[in-house]
């Protein structure tokens, strides 16, 4: 929202997760058409060995880019400990069908910070000032935006793992579960985004619990859900990084030796990239450009454009001559942009707005400032 302008991030949000919804769908209409069950194995039938090694490389790269809970008391601890305990335990699993059930818990815990988030914009949003361009319809930024949405959405890499371990799978089931998905994921996507931005506005970090002070209690429970969220996602990601390593150099298939000593040498090295990151906003730009929007947008339209056999004036046909080309737009300028002009990042300290009596850390009008001089007898009835 604050790199798009709040009303154009809104009409994105939705057409990001359409654009979503229809190239999952036409990546498992791919699949049936090319006799394939895994996504390296479609790209590599329609555009051979070259297109291979390339899906390969983005897919093991986005999982890589994450990074793991950005906790800043204690944080290496912290991760490494989750790491070893948690991370690396469920990562180990053979099966993705097995992490059903967290991935269930997980969801569970994101609803549960969305209320935070809700709470905090009704009891904390009133009382941060406002930036004058917090309500403009569309900024200059509006593809970096496209790119972090298209990092929340992206769920491609995976799409086959989880495809095959429904119950009878078919197209028209798997399609039937995406647009539920979908539905379910814009609009925490819209709330999350809204209750955010109307908070903070131009203040709005790349990672949004930078945003709010230390001594918030409410917040600080928001935080601890969220590294649960990610030591309970983290594994599915693993299960993708794995899967490429097994196929590229394996033949597909690992003995349990290897299985362990490359589950362990993924999760080591996304750990120690974690350990090095403290910048979420820069990572979601990055991981956007590079990674998800040609795993969303051009692949899967280039490949059902070569595979279908449907005439030119399909549906379809016309929606993928459309994404392939947007793709490869967002995919470049998205990648300059984030590169001049990254998304500001606090490095662990706190806001402005938590320090009321330091008026020379924020370049606000005056009346601005005196907005912020009422935090310092607000904090102790807003954040405990």
């Amino acid at each position: 929202m604050k790199q798009a302008g709040f009303p154009l991030g809104i009409l994105l949000l939705f057409w990001v997760s359409y654009v979503t919804d229809f190239s999952l769908v036409l990546l498992i209409k791919g699949g049936a058409l090319s006799g394939t069950d895994t996504y390296q194995s479609l790209v590599n039938k329609t555009f051979g060995f070259s297109g291979y090694l390339l899906l390969s490389v983005l897919q093991f790269l986005y999982p890589f880019i994450v990074d793991p809970e950005n906790v800043f008391i204690g944080r290496h601890f912290i991760i490494g400990l989750s790491t070893v305990t948690f991370t690396l335990p469920l990562s180990l699993y053979r099966n993705i069908a097995k992490l059903g059930k967290v991935s269930l818990i997980s969801t569970g815990l994101t609803t549960l910070i969305l209320g935070i988030v809700m709470a905090r914009a009704i009891s904390l949003g009133p009382h941060i000032p406002k930036t004058e361009d917090a309500w403009v319809f569309a900024k200059p930024n509006a593809i970096q935006a496209v790119g972090v949405m298209s990092f929340a959405f992206i769920c491609h890499h995976n799409s086959f793992l989880v495809y095959s371990s429904l119950e009878e799978p078919t197209v028209a089931k798997w399609s039937r579960l995406i647009h539920m998905s979908i539905v379910i994921s814009v609009f925490i996507c819209i709330f999350f985004a809204t209750c955010g931005y109307l908070t903070f506005t131009g203040f709005t970090q790349g990672d949004l619990f930078e945003n709010y002070c230390r001594n918030d209690d409410l917040v600080t429970f928001g935080r601890f859900c969220y590294g649960v969220t990610v030591i309970l996602t983290y594994p599915m990601e693993c299960f993708v990084t794995r899967e490429v390593i097994a196929n590229v150099f394996f033949g597909g298939n690992l003995s349990l030796v290897f299985h362990i000593v490359i589950t362990v040498m993924v999760i080591t090295v996304a750990t120690l990239v974690s350990l090095l990151i403290d910048c979420l906003g820069i990572v979601l730009e990055l991981n956007g450009v590079l990674c998800a929007t040609p795993l969303i947008f051009i692949i899967p339209s280039a490949c059902y454009l070569k595979l279908s056999e449907e005439p030119r004036t399909h549906s379809d046909k016309i929606m993928s001559c459309v994404m392939l080309p947007i793709g490869a737009v967002v995919m470049v300028f998205g990648f300059v942009m984030a590169i001049t002009n990254p998304q500001d990042c606090t490095h662990g300290q706190e806001m402005f707005y938590c320090f009321p009596d330091n008026f020379s850390l924020t370049n606000t009008s005056e009346s601005h400032v005196q907005q912020t001089t009422q935090l310092s007898t607000l904090n102790i009835s807003i954040f405990q």
